[in-house]
């Protein structure tokens, strides 16, 4: 027998979560729960406003209707399907079918946001490999480069993942690598999508030996992953990506080219972060994954994140929006 329970969240966020052009209040979403044989598999679908080609609602009629064929055993075609709902399900069936690893990969790259010389003793602390993130491109191109260069200078040690949402323009990339001393250049593990297209960024990285990586590329239409001069890593954001075989299906494509692939968030629940790091456990077990995002939040969903104090809601106290069994 199979059976299929959609439940409904809306998370608070932090008063201070602001998306390209909104402030965002809450966090809304689905966990999918299948049972089948006596096991269980759930998966989270969680469209990002600005982000995502479909709305929450868009991702609750499809849910329905993909979770009405698996009920049947009818044939779905994951890549004709919404992301968030072919990942969410998708993985819900990972689970289900045991290819999804118990542990996870926690060990995420910390995102740094807040008063630099607080951000300075911490990550000073941090054992192991330095690895951080630090969003740029929402200031002035110098300030951000002035702040990647102190924190590079204070800790020799550390290593920088940056991302800058393709908001400069090739002049205001370069004004950014110019306050970054070229000795310090080689940590910044990369910088992703500096510029606003592909050809600009990669003329970045040729002039200032800085590394980029594709985010929002890798999502484009015609998007086809080949080695270019610069270019380290790909960053995976799977529920913008699409099915579990999709983002396999890119790692080892990365790999094969001799690049990175990292797991990264899309501001998932609590629940999607720790199948997130199970995910990155699982594809990506040498590579830190960015999923340091969290504390973004006002309410965990019912599994918490390791060492996350906030307050935690369980399933039993959302929405159940759809239950059905095939029996």
């Amino acid at each position: 027998m199979r059976r299929a329970t959609v439940y409904r969240y809306a998370l608070p966020m932090d008063s201070g979560v602001i998306l390209r052009h909104t402030r965002l209040a809450t966090r809304d979403g689905f966990i999918v729960e299948l049972h089948q044989d006596g096991k269980q598999g759930r998966g989270e679908i969680a469209p990002l406003p600005e982000f995502s080609q479909e709305t929450a609602d868009d991702a609750a009629a499809q849910i329905e209707h993909v979770l009405s064929d698996w009920l049947d055993d009818k044939l779905i075609d994951w890549d004709a399907l919404c992301p968030s709902v072919a990942f969410g399900i998708t993985m819900a069936l990972a689970e289900l079918n045991g290819e999804l690893p118990a542990q996870g990969n926690f060990l995420a790259a910390p995102l740094c946001c807040g008063d630099p010389d607080e951000l300075v003793q911490k990550l000073a602390e941090m054992p192991g490999e330095k690895v951080a993130k630090i969003k740029v491109g929402m200031y002035e191109a110098i300030r951000d480069g002035m702040v990647v260069n102190m924190f590079l200078e204070a800790i020799p040690d550390l290593k920088l993942r940056l991302d800058a949402n393709r908001q400069w323009t090739p002049t205001k990339a370069r004004q950014f690598a110019n306050y970054v001393s070229p000795a310090f250049r080689s940590r910044i593990v990369f910088l992703e999508e500096p510029c606003q297209t592909p050809a600009e960024s990669l003329l970045f990285a040729h002039d200032t030996g800085i590394a980029i990586a594709w985010d929002e590329t890798v999502r484009d239409d015609d998007f086809a992953l080949s080695a270019q001069n610069g270019l380290s890593a790909v960053v995976i954001k799977p529920t913008l990506v699409g099915s579990v075989q999709k983002v396999q299906d890119l790692v080892a494509q990365a790999h094969a080219l001799g690049m990175d692939a990292v797991i990264s968030s899309s501001l998932e629940s609590s629940f999607g972060l720790n199948q997130l790091a199970r995910l990155a456990q699982w594809l990506t077990p040498g590579t830190l994954p960015g999923l340091d995002t969290v504390d973004l939040f006002g309410a965990q969903l019912e599994i918490p994140w390791p060492h996350c104090s906030l307050p935690l809601v369980s399933l039993t106290d959302c929405e159940v929006t759809w239950h059905h069994s095939n029996q």
